[in-house]
């Protein structure tokens, strides 16, 4: 990266948002990107999450891009290898390599109101963009509670995003801190092979069976010499979901034939009534997101798995105290428990025009217009941004809802012509949000009765979208101009003419 390179557009992350973002501006024309990856290679969440047993819980055929379809997925619920390798396809099929900067983390990125532009800081070097889009996601940073004497403990700890494969399990006494998606799958990827295993569990999770199956050779060679096939299914699983929204959304009486179904499906596994009592929630279905697996139940019901039902309050050398009391003594503590969502550190690395981070405009809870601008922030998107989140389908469907938005932006800065920046007006998000909160009140996220990570600190959901993502793929098709400032550079700033030669000397590194 030069010292002072100057791009067009600057794309933060290199998993879906960022490879998608990628993708979508060289279809617009536009090759004067870089994507800006902290990692050595793309993948995002797929890459750093490779813990035993991870795969996905939405379809392989909805969880893939609609203009890059993958006929050969190898089964209906991908795991984390293979769409790993999807992404690896999609950067190679794209030709996105000339435009990935890998190690290179943003650092800090600051508006520049005289020359309307951002200065990005990279552990690379530094850069200037017009526009940037920050695809980082909320399944980036991982989240470790603060636990008295953790610091103390004298065996292994990771958390499941940054799984240490060094570390050979077999034998060992292990906890498990966490009951959410990451933790169904490794308890039973790794119940036969530790010694024993200890599941502290804060609350438990409404678990449904995972139909899952293996694709055939004949139904991936059907779909790859008839790719209609494939679309009609991608449309199938699409529409059944739309369908299920409204119940989430709306009238979240209707989830309790789906907690009957998901009450037998435990029955089925776990024989005991007193383990049975400890895995039954008491908050209506869907409030958290609904989990799918065959094998936790009953991996839970085997002799060397103890389940607390209490959270971990405190370690003692190698003894982890439970808030109920419980007491276990373990080799290796793993944490599944989840990431900054409503707190994503990138916030902290972002400064606007007044001078404040994007953290602090946003500590009394995120707000973007159309889930993608913020006030104060010109020229700057985000993918997967505030209320954004799905609670029962592909978020895929989303992220190509916002760079159908990312794509008019930048057409309505041609359009506007010269230097120039849209800020998205603090009327207009307020009016955004207050419309998403209001729509929030009934869904089952605010109204089930839990406690999630779609609400923040404050209790606001400013995670998930409470409507289908056919609504949100229309409030995102266009940018409306009356919702947004146009900014010019102030007087005595350098001419266009100028910032042109400035943007070609940081290129070429000449000077007249």
């Amino acid at each position: 990266m030069a010292e002072h390179e100057h791009v067009r557009v600057a794309v933060v992350g290199s998993g879906f948002g960022g490879l998608g973002a990628a993708v979508r501006l060289r279809r617009e024309g536009i090759t004067d990107f870089v994507v800006l990856e902290r990692a050595g290679s793309v993948g995002g969440t797929w890459r750093d999450n490779s813990y035993p047993g991870c795969a996905c819980d939405v379809p392989s055929h909805l969880y893939s891009f609609s203009f890059a379809p993958n006929p050969d997925w190898p089964r209906t619920f991908s795991g984390q290898r293979h769409i790993r390798a999807y992404l690896e396809h999609v950067a190679d099929t794209f030709g996105l390599r000339p435009h990935l900067r890998f190690d290179a983390e943003v650092k800090r990125m600051t508006w520049d109101a005289e020359r309307l532009r951002w200065r990005i800081e990279t552990g690379r070097g530094k850069l200037t963009a017009d526009v940037v889009v920050s695809a980082t996601g909320p399944l980036s940073d991982p989240k470790i509670p603060d636990i008295p004497g953790l610091d103390t403990f004298p065996g292994k700890v990771f958390h499941s995003a940054r799984w240490d494969h060094d570390y050979d399990l077999a034998g060992k006494r292990v906890a498990m801190i966490g009951t959410g998606a990451s933790a169904i799958q490794i308890v039973p990827s790794i119940q036969p092979v530790v010694g024993r295993l200890t599941l502290f569990q804060r609350t438990p999770a409404w678990v449904m069976p995972r139909v899952d199956r293996a694709i055939g050779p004949a139904e991936r060679a059907l779909h790859r010499a008839v790719p209609l096939t494939a679309r009609l299914r991608r449309g199938l699983l699409w529409g059944i979901r739309e369908l299920q929204v409204q119940a989430f959304t709306k009238h979240p009486e209707e989830l309790g034939l789906v907690e009957r179904l998901a009450q037998r499906n435990m029955a089925r596994a776990i024989k005991d009534p007193a383990l049975r009592a400890k895995l039954t929630p008491d908050y209506r279905i869907g409030c958290k997101r609904i989990l799918l697996s065959n094998d936790y139940y009953p991996a839970l019901a085997r002799p060397n798995v103890d389940v607390v039902a209490s959270g971990l309050a405190e370690v003692r050398g190698s003894t982890l105290v439970a808030a109920d009391g419980s007491e276990a003594e373990v080799d290796a503590i793993v944490f599944g428990t989840g990431f900054h969502v409503t707190d994503m550190p990138i916030a902290e690395r972002v400064v606007g025009a007044d001078g404040r981070t994007l953290a602090e405009t946003w500590q009394d809870g995120m707000q973007a217009l159309r889930g993608a601008s913020a006030a104060g922030f010109p020229n700057w998107m985000t993918i997967i941004g505030p209320n954004t989140g799905l609670g029962n389908s592909s978020m895929i469907l989303m992220i190509e809802s916002q760079l159908n938005y990312m794509a008019d932006y930048l057409r309505q800065l041609d359009v506007l012509g010269g230097r120039a920046a849209l800020d998205a007006r603090p009327e207009a998000v307020r009016a955004w949000n207050d419309r998403v909160q209001e729509r929030m009140k009934r869904t089952v996220w605010n109204t089930g009765g839990c406690t999630s990570w779609y609400l923040d600190a404050a209790g606001r959901n400013t995670t998930v979208w409470p409507g289908t993502t056919s609504e949100f793929r229309r409030a995102t098709r266009r940018v409306d101009l009356m919702e947004y400032r146009v900014l010019r550079p102030p007087a005595g700033a350098p001419s266009d003419a100028e910032a042109a030669a400035e943007a070609d000397t940081a290129k070429t590194g000449v000077t007249a």
